[in-house]
């Protein structure tokens, strides 16, 4: 026979079919065992009764996260007043085939609706926590995004590449990179694919990637990772750095529609709002730190703004603007890039930062084009223009005005959510000690 869905069994009232997933939980009623089955289609109730006896006593030893086959016959429960809810069928099973046992005890029951551990525990049993209904849906979410941020930038004509993980030289300086060995020579795992679809503007005009990046942070925050997924894009032939946040902005109303129309039950479970993109705010940074001081009493050290910030300044756009998101622009020279754009004040960058419920999700801006001027931005920020000799080749043989994003992905899904770090949207996560599992 072959298998059947969870989610087909709406369509199969009073047939014999044969169902295969994992016991999610059992009970006993009576002489009556209860089975709550499931795989990746949905959940249903499995009727154990204790005519069949060989069946009977298989259910009854039966532990939660068992896979088993299971044949049985499709019936409506009493009172069905909507045949196509699962909630309103059952099947009345008459084999049980176990498929594999747990060995030993369940560290954690994943069967709790919300799984209140802590978040050692949350990520060091994270192979059996990712299996709990709740925590599944963060990554359902995770994945409408992908697909949706991949399928947007398509229809803007943007292509998709993949670049490089493994680089000659650290993409943005400083000095939060890996090292590693690359056979006799030294190497870096990317900070962000930079250079490449810098390169890519030069040859298709609009790429985008959505791909791994690594920074040597050692953080022990709620909002930071080692090993991210990014969501990039680049574009050429703009006027300024606004087409960037004009695109960016498209984009991200495009997703949050989506998901909003595609992840219902999984945005139902979080209990949460996703938001409608209207017109995102912009003002200039300096402008942000003025209201910071003037209407919280929060100072802040130089012009750049940090994490408590970048949280008010977000309460401030909702409160002023309804909006859940906010441009900050115009940050200064000396804190960004060497090869993002300087204004007409050259002290400034044409550049921005958006702020999605007070944390910043994405970084761009306009980069400089033009092979002398990076050259000598090169030197400015101090570094060796020999070790940017195959970036600065790029910019040799002509570049039009470009410029583009890379954005957290993990940050978009932490606060959609409301989730309080953000390893808990990374699926196996990496930070300043964890390497497993």
């Amino acid at each position: 026979m072959q298998r059947t869905l969870i989610s087909e069994t709406t369509r199969k009232i009073g047939e014999k079919i044969r169902l295969a997933g994992r016991v999610y939980s059992r009970r006993d009623h009576g002489k009556l065992v209860f089975i709550d089955l499931q795989d990746r289609s949905g959940l249903i109730q499995v009727v154990v009764i204790p005519d069949n006896k060989k069946t009977h006593q298989i259910a009854k030893d039966l532990r939660n996260e068992y896979i088993v086959e299971i044949e049985g016959v499709v019936k409506e429960k009493p009172g069905n007043t909507n045949r196509d809810d699962l909630s309103n069928i059952e099947i009345e099973a008459s084999k049980i085939n176990v498929l594999s046992e747990v060995i030993g005890d369940l560290p954690v029951d994943i069967s709790e609706k919300d799984l209140n551990v802590n978040l050692e525990t949350l990520l060091g049993h994270r192979t059996l926590t990712l299996r709990n209904n709740k925590v599944k849906a963060i990554f359902r979410v995770y994945a409408e995004i992908i697909k949706f941020y991949a399928e947007i930038l398509r229809k803007f004509d943007f292509l998709e590449i993949k670049t490089p993980k493994i680089l000659s030289s650290a993409t943005e300086g400083g000095a939060n990179f890996f090292k590693i060995k690359y056979f006799d020579q030294d190497a870096f795992l990317a900070q962000s694919p930079q250079f490449y679809k810098q390169a890519g503007v030069g040859i298709f005009e609009r790429v985008f990637e959505i791909g791994t990046v690594f920074r040597a942070e050692p953080h022990f925050t709620s909002r930071h990772i080692n090993e991210y997924t990014s969501l990039d894009a680049e574009m050429g032939f703009i006027n300024g750095f606004e087409d960037i946040m004009n695109q960016l902005e498209k984009v991200l109303t495009f997703v949050f529609d989506e998901v909003g129309k595609n992840c219902e039950r999984e945005i139902n479970i979080y209990d949460v709002n996703v938001p409608k993109i209207k017109t995102i705010p912009r003002m200039k940074l300096t402008e942000a730190l003025n209201i910071l001081e003037k209407e919280y009493k929060k100072k802040s050290e130089g012009v750049d703004i940090d994490p408590e910030g970048e949280r008010l300044i977000g309460e401030w756009a909702k409160k002023k603007y309804d909006s859940d998101f906010i441009f900050l622009t115009h940050y200064p020279t000396k804190i960004r890039p060497f090869y993002t754009m300087p204004s007409k004040d050259p002290q400034y960058t044409e550049s921005f930062d958006l702020i999605f419920r007070g944390i910043e999700i994405a970084t761009g801006g306009q980069r400089i084009h033009k092979y002398d001027e990076l050259l000598e931005s090169i030197k400015r920020h101090k570094m060796n223009p020999k070790d940017f000799k195959h970036y600065l080749d790029i910019f040799r043989y002509g570049m039009p005005p470009h410029g583009g994003w890379g954005m957290g992905s993990e940050r978009i899904v932490q606060k959609l959510l409301g989730l309080s770090n953000i390893k808990e949207a990374v699926l196996f996560p990496r930070d300043v000690k964890r390497l497993t599992p």
